[in-house]
Formats: C-alpha cells, sequence, structure tokens
C-alpha cells in the first residue's frame, strides 16, 4: 500500500514517476550486499556469512562484499554475531566533488523509503578521495534528501542521530561513491539482552568473536571466572542454542526497504524459533569477585532463553578450587577497570597460577585488553591472535593447560 502522503509526493514527480519505478536498485538487480566487519575477524566473518547463506564473497577494506537471497538476506541480519552493519547499495557512482555526490544523491527516489513526516540520519566515510571529509560528505547526502522533498511537497523530514526511522550510508573511496540503506537499522553489536552493566563492559561483537574461536561446541563446560556483566557467556549460550543474534531488535532497517517482504521475514522468525536447541545444566556457568557484576549477570542472563541453566555465583578465582576438563574464557580485568599497576601485575600473576595448577586437562581463553600484561602470566600460549574491536586494540591468547 502507498500511503496518501506518498502519492501527492509521487505526483508532483513531473509525470517521470511511472517509468522510473521500473528502475531497479543495485542491491535488487545483483542481489549484493556489505557487511561492515573488524579488520582482525574477517576470515571468521567470511566463515559466518557463508554458514548462513551467502556466496561469491569478497573481502575489502573494512568490510565484506556478498550476494544472497532475499530470505539469506533477512537471515544473516538476524543471525550474524560478527558482522557490525549489513548495508543494501542502491547505486555506486564517480564522485570527485560535492556537487557530485549532491546530484546523485538527489535522483534516488526517497519517496519510496520514507516522507516528510519521518526521521533520518546519514553515516558517512571518506577515504583516498578528492573529498576529503566524511562530515561534509553526509551533510551533501542530507541536503540532498531534504531539497529532494521539499521541491515535491514543501515539505521535509527532518534528521535524527538518535532513533531515526531510516539510516543511509555513503561510502566515497578512490572517488567512487557507494550510497546505500542500512539494512540492520543500526549497529549489530547492540544485541538488547544487557540490561544491566559494568565498568568497561566486552563488547558484544568481542564476546562472540572468542567464543567463535574457541571453538566451543558443548562437548565440555565452559566457564568465565571474571564474567563481569555476563557477556561472554551471554554470547556462548546464544551461539550453542541457536538463538538469533538479534532476538530482541523491535525493527530493521531492510524493513524500510521498497521489496521488504513480511512474509517471508515472519516466516524465518518461526522458523528460528523452532530451531532453538535446549541447554543443559552446568554446561555454561561463570563467578566473579563482585556482588554488583554477578547481579548484573544474572539479570542480563535471565532475559535469554534458557538463561536459567546457566549458573553464576560470586566468587574469586582463586577460591575455585578446579576446572578440569573446561573450556575457560576470561576478560581480566585491565587499565581501564583498574589504575594500578602494581595490582595489576600481582593479579596477572595470580592468574597465571590459577590456571597452570588448578585448571589441568582444561583450555583457556583468555582476552588481554592490554596486551603488555600478557607478560606476566607465566605460561606459554599455544597462540596470540590480534583483536581490535570496540575501540581496544586487544590479544586473544590460547593456553592449553595438560
Amino acid at each position: 500500500m502507498v500511503s496518501s502522503e506518498k502519492k501527492s509526493i509521487l505526483q508532483k514527480g513531473k509525470g517521470k514517476t511511472r517509468k522510473k519505478a521500473k528502475l531497479e536498485y543495485l542491491y535488487e538487480k545483483e542481489s549484493q550486499y556489505f557487511a561492515q566487519v573488524a579488520e582482525s575477524i574477517k576470515d571468521i566473518a567470511v566463515n559466518e556469512l557463508k554458514t548462513l547463506g551467502a556466496y561469491d564473497l569478497q573481502t575489502v577494506f573494512r568490510g565484506i562484499w556478498f550476494k544472497a537471497s532475499k530470505k539469506d538476506f533477512y537471515r544473516i541480519i538476524y543471525f550474524s554475531r560478527l558482522v557490525s552493519r549489513i548495508l543494501a547499495p542502491l547505486v555506486r557512482f564517480e564522485c570527485h566533488d560535492k556537487d557530485q555526490l549532491y546530484k546523485a544523491a538527489k535522483k534516488i527516489r526517497w519517496e519510496e523509503f520514507l516522507t516528510p513526516r519521518k526521521t533520518f540520519s546519514v553515516t558517512a566515510n571518506v577515504a583516498e578521495s578528492e573529498i576529503t571529509h566524511s562530515n561534509f560528505a553526509g551533510l551533501r547526502v542530507k541536503d540532498a534528501i531534504a531539497d529532494y522533498f521539499r521541491n515535491r511537497s514543501n515539505k521535509r523530514p527532518n534528521v535524527d542521530a538518535k532513533e531515526p526511522y531510516i539510516i543511509i550510508n555513503i561510502h566515497i573511496h578512490n572517488n567512487f561513491a557507494t550510497l546505500a540503506i542500512d539494512a540492520s537499522g543500526g549497529p549489530l553489536h547492540k544485541r538488547g539482552y544487557r540490561e544491566e552493566s559494568v565498568s568497561a563492559p566486552m563488547q558484544e561483537t568481542v564476546a562472540a568473536s572468542i567464543i567463535e574461536l574457541s571453538g566451543w561446541d558443548g562437548k565440555i563446560p565452559l566457564y568465565d571466572p571474571m564474567c563481569g556483566s555476563g557477556t561472554l557467556l551471554c554470547e556462548a549460550l546464544m551461539k550453542y542454542c541457536r538463538v538469533p543474534a538479534q532476538v530482541f531488535r523491535k525493527w530493521f532497517g531492510f524493513e524500510r526497504l521498497p521489496d521488504f517482504d513480511p512474509l517471508l521475514w515472519d516466516n524465518i522468525k518461526k522458523e528460528s524459533q523452532k530451531n532453538l536447541r535446549e541447554l543443559t545444566p552446568h554446561m555454561i556457568s561463570g563467578s566473579d569477585i563482585s556482588e554488583h557484576s554477578v547481579n548484573a549477570a544474572r539479570t542480563n542472563i535471565m532475559g535469554l532463553h534458557f538463561g536459567n541453566k546457566i549458573g553464576i555465583e560470586q566468587k574469586d578465582f582463586k577460591d575455585i578450587e578446579s576446572l578440569e576438563n573446561h573450556l575457560i574464557v576470561a576478560n581480566p580485568p585491565y587499565g581501564i577497570r583498574m589504575r594500578k599497576e602494581q595490582n595489576l601485575s600481582k593479579f596477572y600473576k595470580a592468574f597465571g597460577l590459577f590456571l597452570k595448577n588448578r585448571c589441568r586437562k582444561s583450555t583457556a581463553f583468555v582476552y588481554f585488553g592490554e596486551p603488555k600484561y600478557i607478560k606476566k602470566i607465566s605460561l606459554a600460549p599455544s597462540w596470540k591472535r590480534p583483536l581490535k574491536i570496540g575501540g581496544l586494540d586487544g590479544k586473544l591468547v590460547k593456553y592449553e593447560l595438560f
């Protein structure tokens, strides 16, 4: 159905609308989309996208181009745990200056995406181009959209940076621009389960990457001895139980696309509910020395499917008698959360002794937000891997404790 407001805008388009309506946007013609992904996890993101049905993948700076059917496109956004955003490209064009950008943006049939009563925002990225400022590029696109509606209806939609009806993205690299719709509707790391938080909480995408890289499949128990607000535990549960990463998201950007299929989307959600996998007790557990952290973790986890099967207790890791034959994941405190260097040195030394003496026949994956503390743990790593996500230049270290 086309709203009366959209009909009015179409009628004022000087008779060109019918011919234009036959045209397709790039994502429609090519079934191609763009996944924004942190550089350090591109390899595992490629595998995840393939598992979810993506094909013809091509890694580029800051992301991955991929193709997918409409069903798999919806599923990728709903289930991906590693991707930051998914963009649906509308047009690509050569862009050397502000006038080219403005004219190309103004040619889009914006009445297919929003009305003057709706709100929008624009995100922009510019690199190695004659247009050098991202904010300036974003402003020119905003002006084009505003003028597009003003010329047709004498009204214009407002910009809302916090909760827009639709998010538009402009990316310019080597003087070629891609104008796209943010099909995710905002950052995908914001899962929605975090009702309570602690200082310097781990970003969900970082936690999901750690769980993925650990290879945990539920065959041995998983334990987090410094669980904080429970992000690693939540991501482990969601992966094992097949809970969609965006199960709590209220709306998605792909719902604003002109070819959105609500019946297909509804079937995907129903199918995901039927495919949930039960979590057995004691499969996932955690603890923390802080009462506040334990309460936050319990609150966050209880909102998830099968969250009542995860045990969390208040305990210093030094008081844990044994964690044999476990997969251990941990995000120890670092500079942001603990300011005293001397305390941190003692802390990491004690944690290393705990892993060595009480966690035999286990494997530990420890994320160091400050990699300089790796040397404080007197254990030989199996491997180290950079994880530069969420504003941190951290490293994930694997310890085999046999």
